[in-house]
């Protein structure tokens, strides 16, 4: 696993205390970048049990500074087994007001702030815009959340799954893990996403995914349930694909189109979507 940034781009560690703890996070800059960038809050994976904010490195936000020289705020959230929801959701959410209240000490704008992150990242980038777009503390300008993991209810595409990386095994039982602590006959959207009922408002989103993942359906239903309440969305679906396959091997001919349609998709958000702060 890669654990470390390329050679032009800086970074920084630092702690966000939020008074009973501190949550860490990891921000990527390109050297020697002028500022005026977007701000982009990363999640990382890891079904809300296991992952680190050292995983930035391995899926699609390092090359988000790298190439069009975004501030990439990745956090290390705390983790399931420990802190069922809503504690990992909460970290991410205070990493959100942190990413608005330093913009200017950070080099980004105050009206690009965006959201990111894989899987479960996924999922709590979601979780998130629907809190912020809730509470109106953060404008969120863009989002991305790839093949996330937002819906606690079997799909079609994720009941009996026995696709590699992730499964209807492990779903459920990451899922058990991440709700034990919730009602489980009224699941809130903040802790699955899928639950959400009213998706006006939320910020402009892309995302993609394989079509043999657990994850299809609810990526679909995500993407629909945004055009249907008149949000900009759009999703690439990649046939046979199995979880996070462009994660497990970036060199083969399909990732790598999955690398350059993300990174055109957010190529155009920065052209496109801008969303002030109150």
């Amino acid at each position: 696993m890669k654990l470390f940034p390329d050679r032009d781009v800086s970074a920084e560690k630092r702690m966000i205390d939020v008074g009973d703890h501190k949550i860490p996070i990891l921000i990527l800059k390109k050297k020697g970048a002028s500022g005026n960038a977007p701000g982009v809050l990363w999640i990382h994976g890891g079904g809300y049990a296991t992952g680190m904010k050292e995983m930035v490195y391995m899926g699609r936000a390092e090359n988000l500074v790298k190439k069009f020289g975004a501030v990439v705020i990745s956090v290390g959230y705390r983790l399931s087994a420990f802190h069922p929801y809503p504690d990992g959701f909460n970290d991410c959410y205070n990493a959100l007001l942190y990413l608005k209240d330093h913009v200017y000490e950070l080099g980004t704008r105050d009206d690009q702030i965006m959201v990111g992150g894989e899987s479960a990242g996924g999922g709590l980038c979601a979780a998130i815009c629907m809190k912020a777009r809730d509470t109106g503390d953060v404008n969120i300008a863009y989002q991305m959340p790839l093949y996330p993991m937002i819906d606690n209810c079997d799909t079609e595409s994720s009941r009996d799954n026995h696709a590699k990386v992730w499964n209807t095994r492990r779903n459920h039982q990451a899922w058990a893990m991440y709700l034990r602590k919730s009602d489980k006959e009224n699941v809130p959207a903040y802790a699955a996403p899928a639950r959400q009922t009213d998706y006006s408002g939320l910020p402009p989103a892309y995302t993609f995914v394989g079509s043999a993942e657990p994850f299809l359906d609810e990526a679909k239903a995500y993407i629909k349930n945004l055009q249907i309440s008149g949000v900009e969305a759009e999703i690439d679906i990649y046939d046979g694909m199995y979880h996070a396959f462009d994660m497990m091997d970036p060199d083969s001919e399909i990732s790598r189109r999955a690398i350059e349609a993300f990174e055109e998709h957010f190529k155009h958000a920065m052209g496109s979507y801008f969303a002030a702060q109150k």
